[in-house]
């Protein structure tokens, strides 16, 4: 009788159409991988193993299997939405428990985890204070808003050109508040261990062809009667190394409850006597204020670089990857998570762009690769087929009844 034949069809084509239906209803889910029903003959087996007949008995369902294509990439204004571009799933943790996703989209619970929908925390490599990452051991990713400490002056470079036309005057008439005394001055922010601005101002006094005095003061204070440093240029207008001993300490002295005094290295390196205009072509210093976090965003290695509004920036961690030997292998859990089985193999966690795994693309998400148009076709497919079997059954009844018929 092909009963069996008949039922074991309806069967297979009515979970492929399940498939084909979860398909179609996750079409918008973001991260989801679309699954395909793969089907097996089946065979009854003779006592010694060896099929009974030529003639099968069905057919069944062999397994339900995710196809973990690329999906397509969209922009958000989210910069907590994340698509992995290439291979590889987020790494979660749920109550302690590892689980894996590729859905990105993410955002801050209250104490500054970055977490999914259902709670879940993305974890990857933590930074310290000083924006060293940890690479050890994944742990909850977890933003740091705290203030970004102050950052005492250090080293000031200084790129002028001293006018070589300059008029020669007596280092020891040098008096800051008399224009008259010196050629040129410049000034430049400087900032002590809390943070507090001052004013570093350097002048330049000619003394002979080829030779200047540098004199400093700080918030209007001269640094010592004498300069703190003496440059000398050698005729091609450069200065002479071997007379000049760079860079020039200045000590600061502040009343502002910082370390005092603080010592700031002027850098004259690449500094020239033309017969051309003082200027001063660059003027850098390597302190700061404190900072308030702004804002911050994900690079495509997974860095999370927190932006303050001191002008500074600085890693505060570091978005994982996890790949598995048989992605297929993953036990689905819902919520657009997976979880490690035994055919999946252990999870091979890394940062994105290494081993294989793709790159991190914020502000971003990786939609669905449900085809829409092929999964269409496909339902009318399985249509059919359950159709086609359901008329096999009734071919079967209609002959079973000409048996019972018959006189």
């Amino acid at each position: 009788m092909g009963f069996q034949q008949g039922l074991s069809g309806l069967n297979a084509a009515s979970k492929s159409l399940e498939v084909i239906g979860n398909n179609v209803a996750n079409a918008s889910t973001v991260g989801f991988k679309q699954a395909q029903t793969q089907f097996a003959d089946v065979y009854a087996n003779s006592m010694n193993g060896a099929g009974a007949s030529a003639v099968g008995i069905g057919v069944t369902v062999s397994n339900v299997k995710q196809q973990f294509t690329q999906g397509s990439i969209s922009a958000t204004n989210s910069p907590l939405d994340i698509a992995i571009n290439g291979q590889g799933f987020f790494r979660m943790s749920q109550n302690g428990a590892a689980t894996y996703s590729r859905n990105g989209q993410f955002q801050l619970d209250k104490s500054g985890f970055i977490v999914n929908a259902v709670g879940a925390h993305l974890t990857g490599f933590a930074a310290n204070a000083s924006g060293v990452l940890n690479s050890a051991t994944p742990v909850d990713l977890q933003i740091n808003t705290a203030d970004i400490p102050p950052k005492v002056t250090s080293k000031v470079g200084a790129l002028v050109n001293l006018d070589s036309r300059s008029p020669a005057l007596t280092e020891a008439g040098f008096d800051a508040t008399v224009p008259t005394t010196y050629n040129n001055a410049t000034s430049v922010s400087v900032f002590d261990s809390l943070g507090n601005v001052h004013a570093l101002q350097t002048f330049y006094v000619k003394t002979a062809p080829g030779a200047w005095s540098v004199f400093a003061s700080t918030d209007g204070a001269p640094v010592g009667a004498a300069p703190v440093g003496r440059i000398n240029f050698k005729t091609d207008g450069s200065i002479d190394a071997a007379t000049t001993t760079l860079p020039f300490a200045v000590p600061v002295a502040v009343t502002t409850g910082a370390a005092t005094p603080f010592n700031v290295n002027l850098d004259y390196t690449g500094t020239t006597q033309f017969g051309s205009t003082f200027s001063v072509n660059a003027q850098t210093q390597d302190g700061y204020v404190s900072g308030r976090l702004a804002g911050f965003n994900i690079g495509a290695d997974g860095s999370i670089v927190g932006s303050y509004t001191n002008g500074q920036s600085s890693v505060l961690g570091q978005v994982v990857l996890a790949n598995f030997a048989n992605p297929n292998g993953l036990q689905p859990l819902g919520n657009n998570l997976w979880s490690e089985s035994a055919t999946s193999g252990a999870p091979l966690v890394g940062s994105p762009n290494t081993g294989g795994l793709g790159l991190l693309q914020s502000s971003a998400v990786e939609e669905s690769n449900v085809d829409l148009t092929a999964e269409l076709v496909n339902m009318i497919t399985a249509q059919r087929v359950y159709q086609a079997n359901a008329q096999t059954i009734k071919t079967q009844d209609q002959v079973l009844q000409t048996l019972v018929n018959l006189r």
